[in-house]
């Protein structure tokens, strides 16, 4: 690594000029990144990561009002940049992976052609060996066959293998600045793990890596430091492993208690205060156990807190207090012996470009009962999200068949299925492609409530499936791009809720969350299945999360179901080669750190 920082960052202040006033997405943040280093970024939806990263780009968007002492990257000041000077900057010296990768993938351009911009614009590769490069940055970033993901559309591919193509494009040109925000986020965990190791080894090759990311084992497994961002603030950074292991601000302790584990205790949901920010003093004294009346009127300034660590609390290491008893424990959902969604042997197969036969879903067979939650786990591209548009009649299986409540489903006519429909709703891993851009969240939402209900009444009955998933009404009249990526998938929770389904098919409903909104997320599931009886069929790349949710776990590997069991008994003793693969393979935060408990007070005597 080299002395002098590669990116120099002071007093980064980011506003926004909005109808309802301006909002300050980001204030007076510093950061500092060495060659070879990885900074990691961290926070809930709507802390200012992705605002943060996008501002570093020249993307702030138009409208922003940037600030900044020092703002410079290889000694260029970036304040001074023309649009012309960003442009030859961006993807050439300084790399982006977007969170949303079906959004930001052309769907009229072929994947290799989409990798392979980087490369024809700033003229690094020859015609004659463009697409021999292009498939080794495809391989690099783990997309299998990539000589025949090559020539597919984006839409053809599985969410986590649109997200590999994402960081082929970002690594094409060799940048030394990489920003990847949330790369993880759609991966399975052989492929995250995959992923991950291709960072580490460009840093370890001299790469500045700036990980914007909810996922602290990803972050633990990556990062040399990490700045916690709450409201726009940082509020506590330092070294990775001392952070990690003996958080001081209560918020970051916060956070590592809501992480869900593979093989640690049940998480106790939710874990966390909601709601907004303090006006006034600490931002987060509103959620914060430990708030007393200096906090709520005086805001803390960011102090040393040992070696290489500053924290923005007038309470930094104290412990916080057990909270008050809630009465007795809630009752565990209540799993009827009869099946809601049944499917025998279902199979699909599609033909690939080049002519051949693939098999997306091989002899599938499972049943859902009233109120259980199935989990079904497996790579990117094994079949999961394919079994789940057949359950949900989105496409016909070539053989078997799916009843839904004991009849005819996949096989009905969709007259037939129409007055059924409300009984089965999605939850998409995509939720803004899913969405018309032109509606506002009332609008989004409330196309999904009943009929029944007088128009008068619906903009209520919009804002409390809101509130039931964690959003105030004030996002009644955005618009979807306007939201965050963990704002637009609550949304999408709150729509599926809405006719009041018997079942509900989360295709990674909490992929894009952070891990306390992912908390409460969780917990709404568990009060939906134990209140209503609503069935659940979760599909996830997190295992922690599975095992947080879910009763019964099947795994599928190549389109077929190689094991299925209790979550308890597959986690603790799995029979297949393949789920211990998958095991493994779970990013941890090591149990040497302690989650959830704060460092041992410091000294702070003389510091303001």
């Amino acid at each position: 690594m080299t002395e002098a920082p590669l990116l120099e960052v002071a007093g980064l202040s980011v506003d926004f000029a909005t109808r309802r006033g301006v909002v300050r997405a980001v204030r007076d943040v510093d950061l500092s990144l060495r060659a070879g280093e990885c900074l990691a970024v961290v926070g809930e939806s709507g802390s200012g990561k992705s605002v943060t990263a996008r501002t570093l780009l020249g993307l702030a968007g138009p409208g922003a009002r940037v600030r900044a002492r020092t703002l410079s990257f290889e000694g260029r000041d970036l304040r001074r940049l023309s649009g012309r000077e960003w442009r030859r900057l961006r993807g050439r010296r300084i790399g982006y992976v977007l969170q949303d990768a079906l959004t930001s993938l052309d769907p009229l351009r072929r994947v290799g052609h989409e990798v392979a911009e980087a490369l024809e614009v700033h003229g690094l590769a020859g015609r004659d060996d463009l697409d021999d490069q292009v498939i080794g940055l495809l391989a690099e970033a783990g997309v299998p066959d990539p000589g025949v993901r090559f020539l597919q559309y984006p839409h053809e591919l599985s969410g986590g293998l649109r997200q590999r193509a994402l960081i082929a494009s970002a690594i094409a040109a060799r940048p030394s600045l990489l920003v990847a925000d949330e790369p993880t986020t759609a991966l399975d965990v052989t492929v995250q793990a995959q992923v991950l190791d291709l960072l580490g080894e460009r840093a370890r090759a001299g790469t500045a890596v700036l990980l914007i990311s909810h996922d602290l084992a990803v972050v633990a497994r990556l990062a040399d430091h990490v700045a916690v961002l709450y409201a726009g603030l940082v509020v506590e950074r330092g070294p990775a492993d001392a952070l990690l292991r003996a958080p001081a601000h209560p918020y970051t302790a916060d956070l590592l208690a809501a992480v869900p584990a593979v093989d640690g205790p049940a998480l106790k949901l939710p874990l966390v205060r909601t709601g907004p920010p303090a006006a006034e003093g600490c931002p987060y004294a509103p959620r914060c156990a430990l708030a007393d009346d200096r906090c709520r009127t005086e805001p803390p300034p960011l102090v040393p807190y040992g070696p290489g660590r500053e924290v923005r609390c007038f309470h930094a290491g104290r412990d916080r207090p057990a909270p008050p008893a809630s009465g007795e424990p809630a009752p565990p959902p209540r799993v009827r012996e009869h099946a809601v969604v049944s499917a025998r042997g279902v199979t699909k197969r599609y033909r690939s470009p080049d002519g051949s036969w693939r098999t997306a879903v091989d002899d599938v067979s499972f049943d859902l009962r009233a109120g259980e939650a199935l989990g079904l786990v497996g790579e990117s591209g094994s079949g999961k999200s394919t079994t789940a548009r057949i359950v949900l009649a989105e496409i016909a299986p070539d053989a078997g068949t799916v009843l839904l409540g004991g009849e005819a489903w996949s096989g009905a006519r969709e007259r037939a299925r129409r007055a059924r429909r409300s009984r089965i709703q999605l939850v998409d891993q995509d939720p803004l492609s899913s969405f018309d851009p032109r509606f506002t969240v009332e609008h989004v939402v409330g196309e999904a409530v009943p009929g029944r209900i007088p128009r008068r009444l619906r903009r209520d009955r919009v804002a409390g499936l809101l509130a039931e998933v964690g959003l105030d009404d004030t996002l009644l009249d955005r618009r979807p791009a306007q939201l965050s990526g963990g704002q637009r998938q609550r949304v999408a929770i709150a729509r599926a809720l809405a006719p009041g389904p018997e079942v509900i098919v989360c295709d990674e409903p909490v992929s894009a969350l952070d891990v306390t909104v992912q908390a409460q997320i969780l917990a709404l599931l568990a009060r939906l299945r134990r209140e209503a009886g609503v069935a659940l069929l979760f599909i996830s790349h997190d295992l922690g999360v599975v095992r947080q949710v879910c009763d019964r776990v099947a795994v599928m590997k190549d389109g077929a179901l190689v094991e299925t069991g209790d979550v308890a008994d597959v986690f603790h003793a799995p029979r297949a080669a393949y789920t211990a693969e998958l095991l493994a393979a779970v990013p941890r935060i090591d149990a040497g750190r302690a989650a959830g408990r704060a460092a041992p007070a410091m000294n702070l005597e003389g510091l303001p």
